[in-house]
């Protein structure tokens, strides 16, 4: 059907008012009268309703057309944005690209993104900050940045999410026994534990999962001892000063220490990295390409045998573009 192009083309053509094809004055002398006439006919008999009637020598809109004319005004400007990203990309020349990063975003063949993006589109300014997912996703919705990735959960306000993949966090310990069965979240409550990411605590998002867990339970996860760095919490678990947690990813690098045992929690616990914008921003074109090439690297990363994570079905590599509500 050549209903959605046909409201949009009698809306007007690029250009501005000069250039406008049908409109509730009539018609533009310069216009090409067969083919406007012939778009007329078009919509008329798609919609069962006549739009315009003849005034004179040029056209004006009945009230069914006066209805549809916002709506075809809305689908040219839509139309023109596409156009307008798609040139953006092709012709991507220079700009700035501000983007997010996750924690443990060397885990998941990000660490080198700068590099590789910056191969492609030297003249791209880069800025690409993120010390913890909880502060990429302050800083998106502050408009500090336009995008990032990150791991949920984290506050969504004003906020579009798009899950892309999930990552099993798995309990780490020196200690065989309590690696012999998957360990509750009391277990975890009683046991000595290393955590990371001291500055960001409980709005961590792993930390923040264990958290709501322990609350629903009755129990309180207190560590014995907090550290920044998940290197330096290994480095404890393996003096046997207690046990920690990490992401599958951590797990499988070659940075992970040799002589420590990983077991599932009983209720499994997942990192599930998403991508996020600012509801309603409109990426500029320098930031959509670094968001799409970050996607796609992820995602590659995952299909190969290095990867650990999930890949969440409806993760298919879209362009980023305008968010919606929601």
């Amino acid at each position: 059907m050549g209903f959605p192009y046909d409201v949009a083309a009698t809306a007007g053509v690029p250009g501005g008012e000069e250039g406008r094809l049908v409109h509730r004055g009539g018609t533009d002398s310069r216009a090409d009268q067969p083919s406007v006439s012939e778009l007329v006919r078009r919509l008329e008999d798609e919609l069962g309703m006549e739009l315009f009637r003849r005034a004179g020598r040029g056209l004006v809109s009945t009230p069914a057309g006066d209805e549809l004319a916002p709506f075809a005004e809305q689908a040219l400007a839509a139309a023109e944005l596409g156009v307008t990203a798609v040139h953006a990309l092709r012709d991507l020349d220079g700009g700035t690209a501000t983007f997010g990063l996750l924690r443990n975003a060397e885990f998941y063949a990000l660490s080198e993104l700068a590099l590789h993006f910056h191969r492609r589109h030297p003249r791209v300014r880069v800025r690409l900050v993120g010390q913890n997912s909880a502060e990429t996703a302050a800083a998106v919705q502050s408009g500090d940045i336009e995008a990032g990735l990150v791991a949920l959960p984290v506050d969504q306000q004003n906020l579009s999410v798009t899950p892309l993949v999930r990552d099993e966090v798995v309990y780490i310990t020196a200690d065989r026994a309590r690696a012999r069965s998957p360990r509750t979240i009391t277990d975890v409550a009683t046991a000595p534990m290393i955590l990371y990411d001291a500055h960001y605590g409980d709005n961590d998002p792993a930390r923040r999962q264990l958290s709501t867990r322990a609350r629903l339970a009755g129990v309180t996860v207190e560590p014995l001892i907090e550290v920044e760095h998940l290197a330096s919490a290994l480095a404890l678990v393996r003096a046997g000063v207690g046990d920690t947690f990490a992401c599958r990813a951590a797990v499988a690098s070659d940075t992970f220490p040799g002589g420590l045992h990983v077991v599932s929690f009983a209720e499994p616990m997942y990192d599930t990295i998403a991508l996020v914008t600012r509801r309603g921003h409109t990426l500029s074109p320098a930031t959509r390409e670094l968001a799409r090439f970050a996607q796609q690297t992820l995602l590659d990363h995952q299909r190969g045998p290095a990867g650990t994570a999930q890949i969440i079905p409806a993760a298919e590599i879209r362009q980023p573009r305008s968010q919606r509500s929601g």
